[in-house]
């Protein structure tokens, strides 16, 4: 059996696993109060040139994602996403059962556009405030649900108006390795605090047990968030997990080089199905791979293939999603394309 479900279902890159098992004896300071974490975030803080970044760690997407949303905003305010935007799908109402309303707009290619935002802002503003909430955060995840990236104009016309309109700008990096490793790819890391109030760097998806790391660069967030972040069950008693992990990955770009890998596979997918004639749902330049195939060759795939179903197409066609992990052989590439 291949597996092109998820790039998170494997363990741990061995130098991840290296790291955990040298360090495994030692005794530290717990809540991410330890020298590993300490040291991750000042890795974090100088590969992302953001020296007075706050850099927080936690184990998972959708409990960075809802903690740090819910400590950035008011009762009455609300976030933005894109209807395919994973707080809006995928979390189960995480960031609203906190109390904040996910207000969507309509995707192109997967990603917010200025227009979007702007309209949305507009409609919660008509002349009657306190009667509707008030748009106050944007989010944005890239790469997308859909496998596309922001360019670097994209993310600074959306910076640009969410100064005019008032609003945070969050960025969900969970796949940022396989976002800023593509052939779109215009951004630097560099580009993300100066662009961002506050940004994710996935880890779980990009060779981790688990982790993902959130920066927040506005210093008007950064008080009191470790208050948030224990209510929302996100301070790990074993906190330095998480910065012995990070600590690995940062090490020599070894997170962008898994992210360049887990693309070159897809890369291949996509070249493959391309050379024999298959329509895509999404063109992804990242580790997500969209094909429209037949019913019937969902079928026959299943039996030696795992992968989602994304979306029907029509009554004899669906398109599915392939995603390559950094840890896909290259024999699971080759074999999925001779099946189809």
């Amino acid at each position: 059996m291949y597996h092109f479900r998820n790039d998170y279902s494997e363990g741990a890159h061995p130098r991840v696993l290296e790291a955990l098992i040298r360090t495994n004896l030692e005794s530290t300071a717990g809540y991410g109060e330890d020298a590993y974490c300490a040291a991750a975030a000042a890795a974090i803080r100088t590969r992302f040139g953001c020296p007075s970044a706050a850099v927080h760690f936690l184990v998972g997407g959708t409990q960075t994602n809802f903690t740090a949303i819910s400590a950035f905003l008011r009762p009455w305010e609300a976030a933005v996403a894109a209807d395919t935007g994973h707080i809006a799908v995928h979390e189960t109402g995480a960031v609203e059962a906190r109390g904040h309303k996910v207000i969507t707009v309509p995707h192109q290619n997967g990603k917010v556009t200025p227009q979007a935002l702007r309209e949305v802002c507009r409609e919660h503003d008509a002349g009657n405030p306190g009667h509707m909430v008030l748009p106050k955060l944007l989010y944005l995840s890239d790469s997308t649900e859909l496998g596309t990236v922001y360019t670097k104009g994209e993310l600074e016309a959306l910076h640009r108006l969410c100064r005019q309109l008032n609003l945070y700008l969050y960025l969900d990096g969970a796949r940022l390795a396989a976002a800023l490793t593509c052939k779109e790819n215009d951004l630097t890391p560099e580009d993300l605090p100066r662009l961002c109030d506050a940004f994710t760097m996935g880890g779980t998806k990009n060779g981790l047990l688990f982790g993902e790391c959130l920066v927040i660069t506005n210093p008007a967030l950064m008080p009191n968030f470790r208050f948030a972040l224990k209510q929302g069950g996100g301070m790990l008693a074993k906190g330095r997990l998480l910065g012995v992990q990070f600590g690995a990955l940062l090490e020599d770009d070894l997170w962008l080089a898994l992210g360049r890998r887990e693309n070159q596979l897809a890369a291949r997918l996509t070249q493959g199905l391309q050379a024999k004639g298959y329509a895509f749902y999404a063109q992804s330049p990242t580790n997500q791979v969209f094909p429209i195939l037949t019913k019937t060759q969902i079928q026959s795939l299943q039996t030696d293939f795992t992968f989602e179903l994304t979306a029907p197409v029509d009554e004899s066609r669906d398109a599915v999603r392939f995603v390559t992990s950094w840890a896909t052989p290259d024999e699971a590439v080759e074999a999925l394309l001779q099946a189809l």
